[in-house]
């Protein structure tokens, strides 16, 4: 059966006699800021004292949008007799978001858990060059990094807690029974009949 002509016409018009009936909500935004989602990705936030300058996140990125520059101290030996070491020390960690796809690839590569995503969203500039972030806005943005949310009641127990537990559960238990053995060992013999 082929529709009535104008019918097409008519759902349009009823959709837009809803819409007009409806009263508009207008975002206030600069003075009422918005609710963003929890996983909500804005910039990303740098903390500093996790960073070993592995260079991970500067080699993985698909856009080459991370700067790292470094060198290298001794560090005296601990001990006596022991040796010295070098490490690497951070001299420039800077992000150029006019670059950056926010794919999130450096934070998922970076072993120590030193980048981390931020809601925060307002950060534009007039000038491009303006873009490109040193690690004090990083570090600044770090603090805006909510807390990870609250494990699933539900969900099973991670494995190493379970490990870590029944290993401190069975050392609990060793001990517990090494304490009995030397309590019983130690105390007096009872005297039997006959013996004064």
């Amino acid at each position: 059966m082929a529709p009535l002509p104008g019918s097409g016409l008519a759902k349009g018009l009823a959709v837009t006699l809803r819409t007009m009936t409806r009263k508009s909500v207008t975002e206030q935004y600069p003075d009422a800021l918005p609710d963003l989602p929890p996983r909500t990705r804005g910039v990303i936030g740098l903390f500093e004292e996790n960073c070993t300058v592995c260079m991970l996140c500067a080699r993985e990125c698909p856009d080459w949008c991370i700067y790292i520059d470094s060198h290298k101290e001794t560090v005296p030996a601990a001990t006596p007799g022991g040796r010295e070491r070098s490490r690497n020390v951070l001299d420039r960690f800077a992000i150029d978001f006019s670059l950056c796809m926010y794919c999130g690839i450096c934070i998922e590569v970076c072993p120590f858990d030193a980048l981390f995503w931020s809601p925060e969203f307002e950060y534009a500039e007039t000038d491009i060059h303006e873009l490109t972030h040193e690690r004090d806005k990083l570090r600044e943005w770090m603090w805006t990094v909510p807390a990870p949310p609250a494990l699933d009641p539900g969900a099973e127990e991670p494995k190493e807690i379970a490990a870590a537990r029944k290993t401190a559960e069975k050392l609990a238990a060793a001990e517990a029974e090494q304490t009995a053995q030397d309590e019983s060992a130690a105390a007096p013999a009872e005297p039997q009949e006959g013996e004064q």
